[in-house]
């Protein structure tokens, strides 16, 4: 695997600590304009995902995977 294709593949993977449900969940507690559509996860378009919620929140890709990622990491304290 070249670097260019594993940075592609890392930089959009959600590394999560909570089940995606219940973070998803705790995202639409926080959110409640976020849509199952918006949040629908599938395992290898971790970058659909973010992109569709980064355009419905006004944040670029980074800022919303870091905000994710912090919501599973602090089970419903994120905000």
């Amino acid at each position: 695997m070249t670097y260019r294709k594993h940075f592609f593949m890392t930089a959009y993977e959600l590394k999560l600590e909570a089940p995606w449900d219940q973070v998803k969940d705790m995202i639409q507690e926080v959110n409640p304009d976020l849509t199952d559509e918006d949040l629908r996860y599938e395992k290898g378009k971790e970058k659909e995902l973010l992109e569709r919620v980064a355009r419905k929140l006004g944040k670029n890709i980074d800022d919303t995977k870091g905000w994710i990622e912090s919501v599973s990491h602090n089970t419903g304290l994120a905000g």
